[in-house]
């Protein structure tokens, strides 16, 4: 069980990484985008306030299933994770921030810009 849970919170958590970064393109997922993007900022920096900042609670979720399945040494990012044991590179966790950071905020700005423009007449 603890298994498919890790799956499935896996799965979940590129869906979202991949929401957050192009879930402004198709026009009736716009408004759906800014919310997601807002509660990953929320989780980030609010949250972030009390378990620091970037915290994420889906990878706070996650890395508890995975230590429980035996996991050890999990950095503080999910993305980290992600590009450096599941994609094999090398980077370091300052380096995947920039990258992370780098690429999210653009999204935001595009999201922010489609939601809020001055419709045509």
């Amino acid at each position: 069980m603890l298994l498919f849970l890790d799956l499935i919170l896996f799965a979940l958590h590129i869906a979202v990484i991949g929401f957050n970064l192009f879930g402004w393109i198709p026009r009736r997922w716009r408004r759906a985008h800014l919310v997601v993007v807002a509660l990953t900022l929320f989780s980030w920096i609010i949250l972030g306030f009390w378990y620091g900042f970037g915290y994420c609670f889906l990878t706070d979720i996650e890395w508890d299933i995975k230590r429980e399945l035996g996991e050890t040494n999990l950095p503080g990012s999910f993305i980290t994770y992600l590009t450096n044991n599941i994609l094999g590179m090398s980077l370091s966790s300052k380096t995947v921030d920039i990258i992370t950071v780098g690429a999210y905020v653009p999204a935001v700005l595009v999201s922010l810009y489609l939601n809020f423009k001055p419709k045509r007449k």
